[in-house]
């Protein structure tokens, strides 16, 4: 395990070698805060319920941001317990306040590919600027030295599933419902 911590540092620390500039250093604390809480994303989704148009979509991103949640803010970051990056290598610079919560998986990164999921499935021309921005924010995390890339990896890959998970689930059940409404 400690090789592939290694590993991982070593990724970061290219990171910081050859692409740290003053202009990242101002941008990519900017981005990450879009990913602080979810708020960018759940404010979205709220926003989003409020117009019939775009309501299903709005529950959809809610839903999953709820997975999300649950299963890695309070049930997989308590239980893999994994530090952060910057707790390891203690000789890094941080551009952000440390977090008080553990490492993996990152949460930003979750509840970025959650609303960008959901939104690419739902209508590409609002899902591509939220991918892109959900990419950036998934990249801020490794530039500030907060998440190992495992961690960011496994973000993209849940966000994505409970996306897919929560399209699915609402069209079951608006299915349902307008099934019943034909009755």
């Amino acid at each position: 395990m400690e090789a592939f911590t290694n590993f991982e540092l070593g990724i970061l620390d290219w990171i910081q070698s050859h692409m740290q500039c003053a202009f990242f250093d101002w941008f990519f604390p900017l981005i990450t805060k879009l990913g602080d809480a979810g708020i960018f994303w759940i404010a979205l989704a709220v926003v989003l319920l409020f117009f019939p148009r775009t309501r299903k979509t709005g529950a959809m991103m809610g839903l999953a941001l709820v997975f999300g949640l649950v299963i890695c803010n309070l049930t997989l970051k308590p239980l893999v317990a994994r530090i952060r990056p910057y707790d390891v290598n203690t000789a890094v610079s941080l551009l952000v306040e440390r977090m008080h919560d553990f490492s993996f998986p990152s949460g930003h990164t979750v509840a970025s590919f959650e609303g960008a999921g959901v939104l690419m499935i739902r209508d590409k021309r609002f899902g591509i600027p939220a991918l892109i921005l959900a990419i950036l924010i998934a990249f801020s995390r490794l530039y500030l030295y907060v998440h190992f890339p495992s961690d960011v990896l496994v973000g993209i890959i849940l966000g994505l599933l409970f996306a897919f998970l929560a399209v699915c689930i609402v069209n079951f059940f608006v299915k349902k419902i307008e099934q019943r409404k034909i009755a």
